[in-house]
């Protein structure tokens, strides 16, 4: 999303089809974060039908994810320019047209290529919700609006591995993991009947297209993320440190291409007074590691459960409800009570909360039968997902709560774009990590593979704890700044 989604004037009158049309925007959102994780349960089936190497499970999230992160700025400015209802459908027709082609794919490499084109086509779609929502709705409808894209957002990221077992095992019509795709079809279609209703709107004063900047971005993260899909993190060869460090390079040119954007009165991608203060960089660090740690041990779990003990989709993907259900939980609790009463300290607490959950696990893990299911890990994962949920609420409270009023819009595009960058850089690093140590061995080093992965996940946890103690505002005696 842009600043001008925030900041674009509500109508005067309320809009007649508002709240169908809320009830489509929300739905074609639910639909693209779904198809973020729901794909992660199913990816083992995937494999064993369409072959390819076993690096290619993670390439069927992270073609996703990566696109989607590195063009969610760019699809906001396309809908400030062109018409958010015109994106939007354009969006939605490109990714339910993708998804079909996912679910006609005959080889892996063609199933990566569709996914890629969903990732480009839902990050179109997400940015231009709050800028309609803004556009049909006045007053306190367009706050209850508002307030309920959150919850949407949750129950999107609670449903996602559930449902991608729950239809891959289902096997509707002899479709296997295929109707986890075929899912966006009637979806797509039951949100673009209703898009017609939606008004025309666009920015009040149009930027303009970031076009180089967009490509440095989508090198430098290519670059970076290519090498470690499936390579032994410990042992990349010289041409993949290469491709790793000129990613960086090409990213460190996106910095100053954005500074000089700025100096010359063009529209950067990114808001460069968002670096003013330590807060907000400390928030985007902390969100890429954040979400690395939740993406990529959910990647990690499936593929342990699937490949290490041979169960089928559905029972990995019921093995992560307790997760889902203590997300939902602690979302709820600390965004309608703990977060205004406890402020940063309910973002302390989930990320400690989430350690203790990773570090029962891996307790789990030490003591599990090489070949049994390890049923007492179903208590770690409920404790990781109350961590999850006890954080989340309270870091995008904290990272957002400082800036301007014009800045807002632009955060919360950049936050969302780390998020699937983070999301991307955990399936890469973490599924690599149990892959390299899995697949050479038998069930005692999967077993083993799964608890390293875990510990670089308490790394990753680690920082996130240190990073996020540098979003909180400090007062001249050095104690965090509650505001008021």
């Amino acid at each position: 999303m842009t600043v001008e989604h925030v900041l674009a004037p509500s109508p005067a009158a309320a809009h007649r089809w508002r709240w169908p049309a809320l009830a489509a925007l929300l739905l074609g959102e639910a639909m693209n974060l779904l198809d973020a994780t729901i794909v992660q349960v199913a990816a083992p089936a995937i494999h064993a039908e369409l072959g390819g190497t076993v690096s290619d499970i993670q390439w069927f999230t992270t073609a996703y994810t990566l696109p989607f992160a590195v063009l969610l700025i760019t699809g906001g400015r396309l809908g400030d320019i062109a018409g958010r209802r015109r994106i939007f459908v354009i969006g939605v027709t490109g990714f339910m047209l993708a998804s079909a082609a996912c679910a006609l794919a005959p080889s892996a490499g063609l199933l990566i290529a569709f996914r890629a084109v969903q990732g480009a086509a839902a990050a179109v779609i997400i940015p231009q919700t709050i800028g309609l929502i803004k556009t049909m709705f006045s007053g306190d409808e367009m706050s209850k609006a508002l307030g309920s894209i959150g919850p949407v957002m949750g129950l999107a990221a609670v449903c996602g591995p559930v449902l991608g077992g729950v239809l891959t095992h289902a096997d509707l019509f002899g479709s296997s993991w295929r109707a986890a795709f075929l899912v966006n079809v009637p979806v797509s279609l039951a949100v673009l009947a209703i898009a017609p209703k939606m008004p025309e709107a666009r920015a009040p004063k149009r930027p303009t297209l970031d076009l180089t900047g967009t490509l440095l971005a989508m090198v430098g993260t290519g670059l970076v993320v290519h090498p470690l899909i499936g390579g032994d993190i410990a042992t990349l060869s010289g041409w993949s440190w290469g491709a790793v460090v000129t990613g960086l390079l090409v990213m460190i040119l996106f910095g100053l291409h954005q500074r000089r954007a700025a100096a010359g009165g063009r529209s950067p991608l990114v808001e460069s007074s968002l670096f003013a203060r330590r807060s907000f960089p400390a928030a985007l660090v902390t969100s890429a590691a954040f979400f690395a740690v939740t993406n990529g041990l959910m990647m990690v779990i499936v593929l342990h459960l699937q490949l290490g003990l041979g169960t089928d989709a559905l029972d990995a993907g019921l093995t992560l409800v307790p997760w889902s259900v203590g997300l939902a939980i602690a979302s709820w609790l600390a965004g309608a009570r703990l977060v205004r009463r406890y402020r940063h300290h309910t973002m302390s607490i989930g990320l400690g909360v989430l350690l203790a959950g990773a570090l029962a696990a891996i307790a789990v893990y030490r003591t599990a039968d090489v070949t049994a299911y390890p049923k007492p890990l179903l208590l770690a994962l409920g404790l990781i997902g109350l961590g999850v949920g006890l954080f989340g609420p309270a870091f995008f409270t904290i990272a957002l709560e400082p800036l301007q009023p014009q800045e807002i819009g632009s955060a919360a595009g950049l936050l969302n774009a780390v998020q699937q960058l983070g999301a991307t850089l955990g399936v890469a690093v973490l599924g690599s990590v149990y892959l390299n140590y899995a697949v050479p061995g038998g069930p005692s080093a999967a077993l083993h593979a799964v608890q390293i992965a875990f510990w670089v996940a308490v790394a990753l946890v680690v920082v996130s704890f240190g990073t996020s103690r540098l979003m909180v505002p400090k007062g001249p005696s050095g104690r965090a700044v509650t505001p008021h």
